[in-house]
Parts: structure tokens; C-alpha cells; sequence
């Protein structure tokens, strides 16, 4: 189970889903920027790395992934430019052309010398950060059970979807627990939906990395998104492991108060889905495959 070879014929699917509720305007940490507008840039940042790796080194994005983003706030939407109802999700080369804008944005490098300069870069951006009203998490795990649902019907061979889910709020439309389980019930032949979640909490309390149990939760509302979590399959665990985590058997896809950093790894063992390095072997092989 979860070893279904990825290519064009046989993709896999990213969903995540993204709190853009009201508190998301709050401070993240010490950053200087708020939740929102970190978690759009991790997302960003993810989405970027995800075209680079299936690019093959050319101009060509090859298929092998099909991503989609999905905001829940004072509304649901379908965040990716040109995902619409009839196509919740797209596939990584129509990502790849079609961002909302490109910016450009200074990047630290080296300067050769054993310096730092600071060098302008386009970046691309296919999300934009988003704070208005509740957090309707019970209804965008609904809208993720659909999309995952008719997915897995057209791609009953391919690797399980991943559903991604980044919240620093409590569910304001009731218990989403059957909904969560809703998701993790519907698979391909490789095996179940994988379901993780990231807890931004406004509580005093250290990071909390892919635990195996919820007994250093302090905050009942993480323990209840721990519950709903996936277990990390063992290439999942790996790679989680070879970036510096310490994993225990039974680790799941769970971050609470998780600093910049490990969001951006949690993000990227999300797409580790065939071998623990993840996209960077996809990008290699047969350029028909």
C-alpha cells in the first residue's frame, strides 16, 4: 500500500485546504507577518517547487500531479486561477501557466565571496492571503470528501490522494470528525485518502511535530485535529526523519504551533509521496511516463 508509481498516466492529487477566517489576520509568532500571509507564502512556495521538480530541467511541466486549493472562511472557494465547480482541481502544468500575478521579490545569496547580497526574483503567486468571517471547517472537509471522491473514481490505480489541511481555528460549523473520517474512508487501490493537519494556536505552548500520540497537546481542539489525522505512511516517516524529525512508530501528519520552517517541510513531505526524496526523483527517467 502507498508505493503506486507516479507519472502523467497515473498522478497523484495535493488538495489543501486553507483557514482564511477573520483570526487569520493575527500575528504569526514573531515573523512580523500575519498567518495568513506566512501560509500563502508557504503554499506559494510549495506550489513553485512542485512545477520546478515536474519541469524535467526544460519548458515543459509534466503531469504528474494534480493540484487543488480550497479557502474556507466567509466563503468556500476554489483558490487556484481557473479551478472552478466542474474543475476543483488541476493539473500542474495549467498551474504552472496560469498564476494570479508574477512578483518580484529580493532573495539572500551568496555572493561568491563568502558574503550575502540580495538579488531581485520573479515568483510566481497563485494565492494571496485571505482573512474574513468563521471557520467552516465541517463544510471544507465536505467540499474536500467530493473532490477526493470523484478523483479516486477517475484514477482507481494511482497513489491516494493527500489532503492537507492548515487551520489556526476552531471548527465554527460543528464537529468535523465524520467529515475527517469521511475523507480517509475514500481511496484508490493503492489505499485510503491521507489526511493531515496543521494547528496554528494562539496558546503559549512549544512546537509539536508529527506526534504519535496527543499527550503533549495542551490545547483540546489540537488533540481533536490530531485524532482526525493520517498515520504517515513508512516513506512518509522516512523522509520526515532524514530532514531531522524524531519519528516514532505511529507518527502522524500533525503540526501544532509548528514554526515557518517546518511548515515548509511538513508542505513538502506532503508531496513525498513515492520515495522519501520525494518530487526530486520524479523529475527524472522516461520523459513519456
Amino acid at each position: 500500500m502507498y508505493s503506486a508509481e507516479i507519472n502523467r498516466k497515473q498522478p497523484a492529487l495535493l488538495l489543501i485546504l486553507v483557514d482564511q477566517s477573520y483570526s487569520m489576520s493575527e500575528p504569526w509568532g514573531t515573523s512580523g507577518q500575519s498567518k495568513a500571509n506566512t501560509l500563502a507564502l508557504a503554499v506559494n512556495r510549495l506550489l513553485g517547487n512542485a512545477v520546478l521538480q515536474c519541469s524535467k530541467g526544460d519548458n515543459r511541466v509534466h503531469d504528474y500531479f494534480e493540484v487543488g486549493v480550497v479557502g474556507y472562511g466567509a466563503d468556500i472557494t476554489l483558490a487556484l486561477h481557473g479551478a472552478d465547480p466542474a474543475r476543483p482541481v488541476l493539473p500542474i502544468g495549467e498551474v504552472a501557466r496560469n498564476p494570479r500575478r508574477v512578483d518580484q521579490v529580493m532573495r539572500r545569496m551568496s555572493d561568491g565571496a563568502g558574503g550575502i547580497m540580495e538579488v531581485p526574483m520573479n515568483a510566481a503567486v497563485w494565492i494571496d492571503p485571505v482573512t474574513n468571517g468563521p471557520t467552516p471547517m465541517v463544510e471544507a472537509f465536505q467540499t474536500a470528501e467530493k473532490v477526493v471522491s470523484a478523483w479516486c473514481h477517475l484514477h482507481p490505480t494511482s497513489f491516494p490522494p493527500i489532503v492537507i489541511n492548515l487551520t489556526d481555528g476552531v471548527s465554527t460549523d460543528g464537529d468535523p470528525s465524520a467529515a475527517a473520517e469521511a475523507i480517509r474512508s475514500v481511496g484508490t487501490d493503492d489505499g485510503q485518502a491521507l489526511l493531515f493537519n496543521l494547528h496554528l494556536s494562539a496558546l503559549a505552548a512549544g512546537e509539536v511535530v508529527f506526534p504519535s500520540s496527543a499527550a503533549t497537546l495542551v490545547d483540546r481542539h489540537a488533540s481533536h485535529l490530531f485524532e482526525m489525522s493520517s498515520v504517515l505512511p513508512a516513506q512518509m516517516a522516512e523522509a520526515a526523519s532524514g530532514l531531522g524529525y524524531g519519528i516514532t512508530e505511529g507518527a502522524r501528519g500533525f503540526l501544532y504551533n509548528a514554526q515557518v520552517t517546518s511548515v515548509i517541510d511538513f508542505l513538502d513531505i506532503g508531496t513525498r509521496a513515492v520515495t522519501p526524496t520525494g518530487l526530486k526523483e520524479l523529475g527524472g527517467g522516461d520523459p513519456t511516463s
